[in-house]
This record gives structure tokens, C-alpha cells and sequence, in this order.
């Protein structure tokens, strides 16, 4: 069984001696999985069980099993290393954009230059042989003297501009204390396909949520102080009845409890047993997504990248006109005629540059209206918590009987595999015997008395 790298985690933060409500609670994990998890870590890490008189367990570990895991479990060493090796080449697929924007550009103003300086060249041998085809010798020059210029001012264009741009931006970093280190083969991939969901760890951190609320409540809450950590709650019969908070119970083992006024209110015993004191945890109000971002790139590299695309797309349209009847490319042969094979591919990685950043754009749009109807949902449940009515706050008054906290103290236990079977039932029986001893003391006093 490969170990739960989530479960590791958090036996590291939670400083090595933990309980299975513990993990639960840190990780956001199901109950069923952290305790075969850890059952699984103590035997292959060397780790110890300790016994609580009232049959309470708590799981110690050493602080280098981690490395003793890494020693036994080859997955584990080859998890290790992919995820560097991933990320390096996830680097190279990143900056690969960038660098084919850059190489296209490079392929179609050089191919355009060839081209040009190949009429011009053949329009002088045709005009020293004769004062008759002057007027097509102007025909020729016009891509040299509009077409080039215009291309190469608007790649300027895009240059100063991101260099007024880099200048903001780095002031803005600076002002702010951050530092943003994209480079533009970076912002490339950004601009052309965003940096990832933001919310991708919103279920691990819904569910952390939801157990840091019942911990702080000791064990025991009502379906409403759940609530605004969820998402869709349902209508009429499945909203009436509570339906909705069932994966709760499911995932940390609860129960429900029903009140003499028959309310509802939800009990979980794994949660309450602890290997240290709980000191309340702050947890947002509700959980809120966040939105969607375009791109993590500055303004200004992504107004060079849009200036770039622009060139390169017109470029292709240009370079595509000149070769449109094939005798160029037949002519002047050799890198042209590569060109012309590969013309399709440069002129619809031009138009994908463009569009696919355009289609992004309104999908970000849409996907932030449903993540702030989603936000505005759970903000109105957690509103409604804060100003609970009369019975709301009845039922929350009958889940305080309920709530407790079970602490497995090092002093208070029974059983450890740390020490030797023979001694514990010795030291077991040496406290026994204590204690009687204590018992008949009080005895004898009270009688003497």
C-alpha cells in the first residue's frame, strides 16, 4: 500500500502525534481512509500506538519517517523524482509557446525579406534591359518600402510600450512588496491559456473547513453551521429534511441526534478525541471561490503578446499573397520553398494565436458569473447563521450537550507498543495496586473518624 501523501502531511504539521480525528480534521480527509492510512504508516515507519485507558487511540511517529517510507517504497522515490523531473519539463512546454511565436515570426520576415529583395533584384535586372516596364518596377517596391516598414513599427510599438510597461509593473511590485517573476516566454503560455484553475484545491479546502467548524464546536453543530461551506443545498423535500449535509456525516462518521422538540442536531465522536488540547481554529464565514483570472502575466507583457500575434498574423497573410501562385517559391527554391510547404501551419498557429485568447476571455466571463452566484449563495447562508432566530439558536444550544473533547494524554494510557508487553502489564498492575492502596488509606481514616 503506497502511503497517502495527504495523511503524511498532516501528521508533520500537527507535530507527529496524532489521532485519526486529528488527520481527519487537518487533511479534510474521510474517516475510513485516515485510519487504515495510519494503521498502514505506524507499521511501515516504525510508528507506535498508544491506548488510552478508555480505549482512545493515538498514533506516534518518528520525525524522519517520511525518509524511512522513502527508503522502503520505491513509488515513493519514483514520485519524488517525477515530480521534479514534471517540472522542469512543464517549464519547457511553458516557454515552447513563446519560442514558437518568436521562430514563426523569424521564419515569416525573413522569408517575406528573401522574397522581396528576389523581385526587386529580378525588377532592376528587367528595367536595365529596357525603359518599357518602369511602371512595373514600382509595383515591385511596394512591399518594401509600406509593407516593411509598417511590420517593424508595430514590433517596435510593441517593445516600447512593454518597456513603459515593465517600468509600471516593476514599481507596482515594488510599492507592494511582490515581485513578479514571469519572463515572456512564461507570459506567452499565460496569455494564450491562463495558469490554471484557481479553485483546484477548493474541495480539500471545503472540507478542511467543514472540520476545523465541528472541531471548534467541540463535536457537535447543526445542519446550518455546515451549510454555507456547500455548494447546491437543494429545494423543498431535500432542503426541508437536510439532506444535504449526509456526505458530511458519511466523510466524518456522524450522527444524527433528535431533540425532545424534534430538531435535528449532528453529533461526531471521531472528531473529539484528540492527542493534544484543541485551541479553536479561525475558518472563513463560507467558502468562497475565487475568480477566474485571464492571465497572471503583467498588463504590459500581455499587450506585447497580442502585439506580436498581430504581427505575426499579418505577416502570414502577406507572406501567403506572395507565394498565392506558386512561382515564387518554384523560383527562388530552397528555404522558400520550405516555407511554402509549411505555410498552412504558420498561418493557422497566426489565426490560433489570436482566436483561442479571444474564445478564453468571454469563457473567464462566464465562468466568473457562476463562481460569484455561487459565492453570493453560500455568503446569504452564512448571513442567515449570524442572525440565527429563536429556533436556530435552540437547536444549536441542544448540540452543545453533546460537544466534548477527548484528550489522549501520555500520562493517561494504557497500552503503548513503544515499551515492552511484560513491563506495561508490571506498571499496569504496580498502578493498580497504587490505587487500592490509596482507596484503603481514605478508608481507614474515615473510619478511624
Amino acid at each position: 500500500m503506497t502511503p497517502n501523501l495527504r495523511i503524511m502531511t498532516a501528521i508533520e504539521s500537527l507535530d507527529y502525534r496524532v489521532t485519526v480525528g486529528d488527520v481527519a480534521a487537518q487533511a479534510g480527509l474521510d474517516v475510513k481512509v485516515v485510519e487504515p492510512g495510519l494503521l498502514a504508516l505506524a507499521t511501515d515507519a516504525g510508528g507506535h500506538l498508544q491506548v488510552s485507558e478508555s480505549g482512545e487511540i493515538a498514533y506516534l511517529f518518528p520525525k524522519n519517517f517520511r525518509g524511512v517510507l522513502r527508503n522502503k517504497f520505491w513509488r515513493l522515490r519514483l514520485r519524488e523524482w517525477w515530480e521534479k523531473v514534471g517540472r522542469i519539463l512543464f517549464y519547457l512546454i511553458r516557454i515552447s509557446f513563446g519560442i514558437l511565436l518568436i521562430l514563426s515570426l523569424i521564419i515569416i520576415m525573413v522569408a517575406i525579406a528573401i522574397i522581396v529583395i528576389s523581385i526587386n533584384s529580378s525588377s532592376e535586372r528587367n528595367d536595365s534591359g529596357g525603359g518599357g516596364k518602369s511602371s512595373g518596377g514600382g509595383m515591385a517596391f511596394f512591399p518594401r518600402f509600406i509593407f516593411i516598414p509598417d511590420l517593424f513599427d508595430l514590433f517596435n510599438w510593441g517593445y516600447y510600450n512593454e518597456r513603459y510597461k515593465y517600468q509600471g509593473e516593476r514599481q507596482k511590485y515594488r510599492t507592494s512588496g511582490k515581485e513578479n517573476k514571469m519572463n515572456f516566454l512564461e507570459a506567452v503560455f499565460s496569455f494564450l491559456f491562463g495558469d490554471g484553475n484557481p479553485n483546484y484545491f477548493l474541495n480539500e479546502e471545503r472540507w478542511q473547513a467543514i472540520a476545523t467548524v465541528i472541531k471548534n464546536n467541540q463535536g457537535a453543530v447543526v445542519a446550518e453551521q455546515v451549510a454555507p461551506y456547500l455548494d447546491d443545498l437543494g429545494k423543498g423535500y431535500t432542503l426541508e429534511y437536510e439532506e444535504y449535509i449526509l456526505p458530511v456525516l458519511i466523510r466524518f462518521n456522524g450522527r444524527p441526534e433528535v431533540s425532545p422538540d424534534g430538531q435535528i442536531v449532528y453529533h461526531f465522536s471521531e472528531l473529539q478525541t484528540t492527542a493534544k488540547e484543541w485551541n479553536n481554529q479561525p475558518v472563513s464565514a463560507y467558502l468562497k471561490e475565487k475568480s477566474w483570472r485571464f492571465s497572471e502575466a503583467s498588463s504590459g507583457q500581455i499587450m506585447l503578446a497580442t502585439g506580436l500575434g498581430i504581427v505575426n498574423f499579418v505577416g502570414a497573410l502577406v507572406l501567403g499573397s506572395l507565394l498565392k501562385d506558386g512561382t515564387v517559391a518554384a523560383q527562388i527554391g530552397g528555404f522558400i520553398a520550405f516555407v511554402e510547404v509549411i505555410y498552412p501551419l504558420l498561418l493557422i498557429y497566426g489565426i490560433s494565436f489570436l482566436v483561442l485568447p479571444l474564445i478564453r476571455y468571454f469563457w473567464v466571463q462566464w465562468r466568473n458569473d457562476k463562481v460569484e452566484k455561487r459565492n453570493q449563495e453560500r455568503q446569504k447562508r452564512a448571513v442567515a447563521l449570524n442572525h440565527a432566530n429563536n429556533l436556530l439558536r435552540q437547536k444549536i444550544n441542544y448540540a452543545k450537550e453533546f460537544a466534548k473533547e477527548t484528550i489522549i494524554s501520555s500520562q493517561d494510557l494504557a497500552y503503548t507498543t513503544e515499551k515492552d508487553m511484560i513491563k506495561q502489564e508490571v506498571e499496569q498492575v504496580d498502578k493498580i495496586n497504587v490505587e487500592w492502596q490509596r482507596r484503603l488509606e481514605e478508608s481507614d481514616t474515615e473510619n478511624i473518624s
